[in-house]
């Protein structure tokens, strides 16, 4: 019995296991083990300048001696605080200006690993790297990879153009503070993830809403070349940019956009507004409608999105991208008021499209308004820019993966939220029981855990490969000259020409408007899209 009582107290006194440390370049950093992975938490990859100092590139991390905890995360950057419960909904704790922090799933023992980098989405005004839903385990356990996960700059504090800003750039400009925020995040990779096991000549950028439209902003960036060799584009839109000095496209410049706001917030000069403190500045900012977005400055961003792909000048990448069939469901104020009849609604489309009305009324007919209303924003937007993406790539030689989410399950049936916005990522993530806490409840049973497994091992073996494979599952073929693309509804299924004639007439629709050279190529489409002129502007 004593000699029991003994071990029992060795026991207890046993140092607790060490926690997995890891040196890098830029130092060493201690993080935790769970189920097999080494997870890193709230490294910081760069210095944001806050304050008097706001507005200006990122700094790079000094490296540190010792060893740093990186056990918890890292604060989410400034954005508005949730003041509705919404889907999206999913409150913060903290929030900071600095906040340039990254987070690592590891498998303990990797080496050479694929490395996946995931952009977070919230329209370039919210978000953060350690939501639930884009927790990194499973991916990394089952893809055997490496998951990081960033922040970056949002709202006026990240994209805020100025003639002043412009004034005290080396380069003559400003704004896009966030996309460089990104950009520093991933040079921090090249730097630092073989410590960690990842090969960092195998990455992959990925992304969703506003982080698919980054993605996009990384590929067209010539600061980004070289820092990744894949990408992912889930529900991007490839709108109109504003361009730093000019208005254009019916855009003001970045510049005025940026003057306006100043004025708007009671700022009466550069200095003032640096003074003012960020989380009111933010608030403010986005109540008085100032909108976050990157800006044409001929040096990180050289050319409108569209034009980069038109001549071929984007990132030769693979590209895996897609959209949800109820992209709008779940995003009603991207729609326009609906008319009173149907006679109503196809004098609009008549009024506007012209010789490419019967186009437009075939794909959108008035027999269901609300669904062509529907239907007709989510193509403008995220239908047509995915494809675009898939023909883009396949121009310039490299494999391009097409995907439509249209699978649906009770909870968000109960709300009219079939495959709404953002609904595919508890699938790629397999974080089902990890949604936000508004969010329509995935059942856990056979049917969604397969095709969760199926997109998981999709997305993974693309980030390691090029070529999306999961076994067990039909081969998903690269785009190509048949314009191939894969279905996720209930299960996987291929096919080919998904949605014919919706890319050629939303294309000729953007291209008019380049062309007419004051439209911008938004949301504004259907019934409330300009007059479109006669002139295509198109190839």
């Amino acid at each position: 019995m004593k000699r029991l009582i003994v071990l029992i107290a060795l026991l207890f006194a046993a140092p607790a296991l060490a926690q997995p440390r890891v040196t890098a370049p830029v130092g060493t950093v201690e993080g935790v083990e769970q189920g097999g992975l080494r997870i890193f938490r709230g490294i910081p990859y760069a210095q944001a300048p806050v304050g008097p100092l706001r507005w200006k590139p990122p700094v790079a991390a000094a490296d540190w001696q010792g060893v740093r905890k990186a056990t918890a995360f890292g604060p989410a950057c400034v954005q508005p605080r949730n003041r509705n419960a919404g889907i999206y909904t999913n409150p913060l704790d903290t929030v900071s200006e600095d906040c340039l922090t990254l987070n690592i799933w590891a498998p303990a023992g990797g080496k050479d690993l694929p490395v996946f980098v995931w952009i977070h989405g919230g329209a370039l005004v919210a978000g953060y790297s350690h939501e639930t839903m884009y927790d990194g385990a499973r991916m990394a356990q089952r893809g055997n990879m490496i998951v990081v996960s960033i922040n970056y700059r949002l709202g006026i504090l990240g994209y805020l153009a100025h003639p002043e800003l412009s004034a005290e750039s080396p380069d003559g400009v400003s704004g896009n503070y966030g996309l460089l925020d990104q950009i520093a995040a991933l040079k921090w990779v090249q730097r630092n993830i073989a410590a960690f096991g990842g090969d960092a000549g195998n990455v992959t950028i990925a992304g969703e809403s506003a982080g698919a439209l980054s993605v996009m902003y990384l590929m067209a960036s010539p600061q980004a070349r070289g820092l990744f060799h894949k990408a992912v584009a889930q529900s991007a839109y490839m709108i109109t940019t504003p361009e730093l000095k000019r208005g254009a496209y019916g855009l003001p410049s970045a510049e005025a956009a940026g003057s306006q706001i100043m004025t708007a917030v009671g700022a009466a000069n550069l200095a003032a507004l640096r003074a003012m403190d960020a989380e009111k500045l933010t608030l403010d900012a986005a109540t008085k409608g100032y909108g976050p977005w990157g800006n044409v400055d001929g040096k990180i961003l050289t050319r409108q999105l569209v034009t980069t792909w038109d001549h071929g000048e984007q990132a030769r990448v693979p590209v895996l991208a897609g959209f949800n069939s109820g992209e709008i469901r779940s995003l009603p104020v991207l729609l326009p008021p609906a008319p009173a009849s149907a006679e109503a609604y196809e004098a609009a489309i008549r009024a506007r499209y012209g010789d490419l009305a019967e186009h437009f009324l075939r794909l959108y007919p008035s027999s269901n308004i609300k669904e062509s209303l529907l239907a007709t924003t989510r193509d403008a937007l995220y239908g047509w820019t995915a494809t675009r993406l898939a023909i883009g790539q396949t121009a310039i030689g490299q494999s391009a993966y097409l995907y439509l989410f249209d699978h649906g399950y009770p909870a968000a049936a109960e709300y009219g939220l079939h495959a709404f916005h953002a609904a595919e990522i508890p699938y790629v993530f397999g974080t089902a029981a990890r949604t936000p806490p508004y969010w329509p409840k995935v059942p856990d049973d056979v049917t969604n855990r397969r095709l969760s497994d199926a997109m998981l091992s999709y997305w993974a073996s693309f980030a390691r490969t090029g070529t999306p494979v999961a076994d067990g599952q039909p081969a998903w073929q690269a785009y190509g000259k048949s314009a191939n693309y894969m279905n996720f509804a209930g299960k996987p299924q291929p096919g080919t020409r998904l949605m014919p004639g919706m890319f050629a007439l939303h294309e000729a629709a953007m291209c008019r408007r380049r062309a007419a050279g004051d439209q911008p190529w938004n949301w504004n489409t259907g019934v409330a899209s300009p007059v479109l002129n006669k002139a295509t502007g198109c190839r």
